[in-house]
């Protein structure tokens, strides 16, 4: 067999720097960018992996998977051990392995890029760079994979990446993208690619047509939870559709003492006037709240406490079931008639789950 031998012009210098003053250390990852960023490529957003240079080992679709990496030991497919994440061949004879992903939104503002390695370990990506572009239109996706596209910019530049665990870092970039390209250099394996940032909405051109105002799509952002003790994040509760599984909401630990609840604070995407809330417990059966109340005020600007002065109740407290859409409109709603309004509080009582939070009105 006929081995191709490579030139040092050819082979990567993958040396690891030292850790750049924009890391984030793998403890302050969700801390860092959960209370006021999404991912903007997550696949529950409906992003996409346009194309790739390779996935010979293991597929880039599951970089975007939200769901944390797991490990099968001792598993096998027909292209070798079966590994959650993105893996290409060995040898690549180009700088870099590469996969372009479509963001699920319409733009984006990144503001970081985390790189988890999990479970990669001999087999991982020795370091990582992040471009981006900004192209709309119906040819925007065969147009961004061209060759000779040349309007990609830099988002991150190279950092080294280690073995099976998470790294991130800061990103300062105001300018808007919707398309990104992650170059893996030389090659291997990469668990989780999160592109944490600010999405720019495009909302109706009339005020007066409704909106989900809530929407992640449109910007809205869950800045705060009084606690996430099942791993359900918060940030689930504004995602489009109602998922496939109890695994996609917001599920809070069993209180045992009287007078509890769990809250969630939300900065809407667009100030607006409230017309319309749903509360949905899809799924959630033997575990969805007794009870539900929502708050709302108006600070712009501010990210309001949850037992700030200023809430006012929308919302009376409203008996939930299993696994429904609960709907409130009209005369369920209070102080909405003329009044304007940048955040909401959703207060389950005492306990338990819940997968949408959604409130539809219009923007003043």
């Amino acid at each position: 067999m006929e081995v191709q031998l490579l030139s040092p012009e050819v082979i990567q210098d993958t040396t690891v720097a030292p850790t750049p003053s924009d890391a984030v250390s793998a403890d302050l990852i969700d801390t860092t960018f959960g209370s006021n960023c999404i991912d903007l490529i997550s696949s529950s957003l409906d992003s996409s992996v346009i194309t790739f240079s390779d996935e010979w080992f293991a597929p880039a679709s599951n970089l975007i998977n939200p769901k944390p990496p797991i490990r099968r030991p001792g598993v096998f497919v027909p292209t070798g051990a079966w590994y959650d994440g993105w893996e290409t061949r060995r040898h690549n004879p180009e700088p870099y392995d590469w996969v372009v992903i479509k963001l699920g939104v319409a733009s984006g503002r990144v503001k970081g890029v985390e790189i988890d390695t999990a479970f990669f370990d001999g087999n991982h990506a020795e370091a990582v760079e992040v471009q981006g572009c900004f192209k709309v239109g119906e040819d925007a996706d065969t147009e961004v994979v061209k060759k000779d596209y040349d309007r990609w910019r830099q988002v991150l530049g190279h950092r080294g990446c280690g073995a099976t665990q998470r790294q991130a870092w800061k990103v300062e970039d105001e300018s808007e993208v919707t398309h990104v390209r992650l170059c893996m250099f030389p090659d291997g394996g990469i668990a989780r690619f999160r592109l944490y940032g600010q999405v720019v909405p495009v909302f109706p051109t009339s005020v007066d047509q409704e909106v989900e105002l809530s929407s992640a799509l449109m910007g809205g952002v869950v800045l705060g939870a009084s606690e996430e003790h099942f791993g359900s994040s918060k940030n689930n509760l504004l995602l489009p559709g109602r998922g496939v599984d109890m695994g996609g909401g917001w599920e809070t630990r069993r209180s045992r003492g009287q007078g509890h609840v769990d809250w969630v604070i939300v900065r809407l995407g667009a100030r607006g006037m409230v017309k319309r809330i749903v509360v949905d417990t899809a799924f959630y059966r033997g575990n969805f709240p007794q009870a539900t109340k929502v708050d709302a005020c108006d600070c712009e600007g501010e990210t309001p406490k949850a037992d700030d002065a200023r809430w006012k109740e929308v919302l009376g407290v409203q008996k939930l079931g299993p696994d429904k859409e609960h709907e409130y409109a009209g005369s369920s709603l209070n102080s909405v008639a003329g009044a304007a309004y940048t955040h909401l509080k959703l207060t389950i009582i005492p306990d338990g789950g819940v997968k949408r939070f959604r409130v539809f009105g219009t923007r003043v």
